[in-house]
């Protein structure tokens, strides 16, 4: 349960130390609009866009004023249905992104939200996330980004959660944070944005906590955006072309965290648009997610008392579809060096088509020998992920994933995604983090 404390007029001083609520943003200008269609066309294609996938579409569309009625509601019939199916069966933050679809821009389906009793059935799961961490080491049912993602939802819907506890679990220093020794951007820019939630709700009066609860929540906000700043590479990009996203939305709340000097936002962002010409956002997820920053928007948006609108006011997106560039045919076969690495290597080479997927790989691979090649895999928002290589599966309680690797180095795209090349030393890796 949230904690209530009382704040003594002593404490009125630390208002003084926090930094103001606004926020610094950049966004695309009108004459640059074009780098958005092919965003537009991968969420809106309704082959790849379903399920609890719909409700990331649905609050981008909402966030940035996304004119299509008819689209909207029918990705939100998607969203309901994916309720309405299999509530007990999400995980917490496919529940809590789930809410922020449906709750975002005070439309009808706020009353879904309460109707079938979303906030309680959080509350649970996040409850459940916080057992999970003190009976397994302080690992999550499912991971740090999504239960800053349930916190964040909890804060803008008034859910109940503990000021307290929630500062002591979001200390920067936390394991969770980290993924094999690496700062996770994305994670640190959901707490970031969580945190930022909390924050205003104490500073608005919506919730009360002690002056070192206060004072702690700010101190972990400013640490935060120290360590996501830290990993801003000399193009602009904040972690991965992936993470940006949303390390831009933690960055657009948190303006006053950092000097001017210390991230430029232009440059990030014509990065970016760069990166939207040449594929980079090719499934709906990662579309979803970069949309928002690109229009100067953030997910605490969703708590705004009007309804959504483009963050220039009269900017309508556009929903014409560029006309794709022709390319050279390439090679019609191409070959690659497939490893599996546990304790030891068991190597093969694998021909497969040009253009194909490092799925394709490993499908090929298992073909050739089951017993050293063989894996499962399941279905996320994100495209298909490994769950098990030689019958060896990964476990959250005990921090051990599948990574996938080219040339030695972690992929940024999952085994769906990331298009193999010729003579391409691939590699899927029995990991800790």
């Amino acid at each position: 349960m949230r904690q209530y404390h009382q704040l003594p007029l002593v404490g009125f001083l630390l208002f003084s130390l926090i930094p103001s609520q606004l926020c610094k943003t950049c966004e695309v200008t009108e004459e640059n609009d074009v780098h958005l269609n092919s965003l537009l066309s991968t969420m809106t294609t309704s082959k790849y866009t379903s399920g609890t996938q719909s409700a990331n579409v649905l609050l981008s569309l909402r966030l940035v004023g996304m004119q299509n009625q008819t689209l909207k509601q029918q990705l939100s019939q998607q969203v309901r249905s994916s309720v309405e199916m299999r509530e007990s069966n999400l995980s917490s933050g496919q529940l809590a992104m789930i809410i922020l679809a449906l709750g975002a821009c005070h439309t009808p389906d706020e009353t879904f939200i309460y109707d079938h009793h979303l906030i309680s059935h959080l509350q649970n799961k996040f409850q459940a996330e916080i057992e999970n961490m003190g009976t397994h080491d302080g690992n999550p049912l499912t991971n740090y980004y999504q239960v800053s993602l349930d916190v964040l939802v909890l804060c803008l819907f008034n859910g109940n959660y503990s000021v307290t506890k929630v500062a002591d679990l979001f200390s920067p220093e936390n394991k969770n944070y980290y993924l094999r020794g690496q700062f996770s951007v994305d994670t640190g820019a959901m707490a970031v944005l969580a945190l930022t939630c909390m924050k205003r709700s104490l500073i608005n009066g919506n919730i009360k906590a002690g002056e070192e609860d206060l004072k702690e929540i700010n101190n972990h906000i400013a640490s935060l955006v120290k360590k996501i700043l830290s990993q801003k590479k000399e193009n602009g990009l904040i972690g991965n072309i992936f993470s940006t996203g949303e390390a831009m939305q933690a960055l657009f709340v948190s303006s006053n965290y950092y000097k001017e000097s210390e991230w430029n936002c232009q440059q990030t962002l014509d990065t970016v648009l760069t990166e939207i010409s040449q594929g980079a956002f090719n499934i709906p997820i990662a579309a979803a997610q970069i949309l928002p920053a690109l229009m100067g928007k953030t997910y605490l948006d969703v708590s705004k008392d009007s309804s959504c609108v483009s963050g220039s006011g009269t900017f309508n997106i556009s929903s014409h579809v560029p006309k794709s560039v022709t390319t050279p045919n390439p090679p019609s076969n191409i070959s690659v060096n497939y490893s599996v690495v546990i304790t030891k290597t068991y190597s093969t080479t694998v021909t497969v088509p040009s253009g194909s997927v490092f799925l394709d790989v490993m499908e090929e691979a298992q073909k050739i020998n089951e017993t050293v090649f063989g894996f499962t895999v399941e279905k996320s928002s994100w495209g298909p992920y490994i769950t098990s290589v030689q019958g060896l599966k990964a476990n959250n309680n005990e921090r051990t994933f599948w990574e996938i690797l080219s040339g030695g180095k972690p992929l940024s795209q999952g085994v769906g995604n990331y298009v193999v090349h010729d003579g391409e030393s691939l590699e899927i890796h029995w990991s800790k983090y």
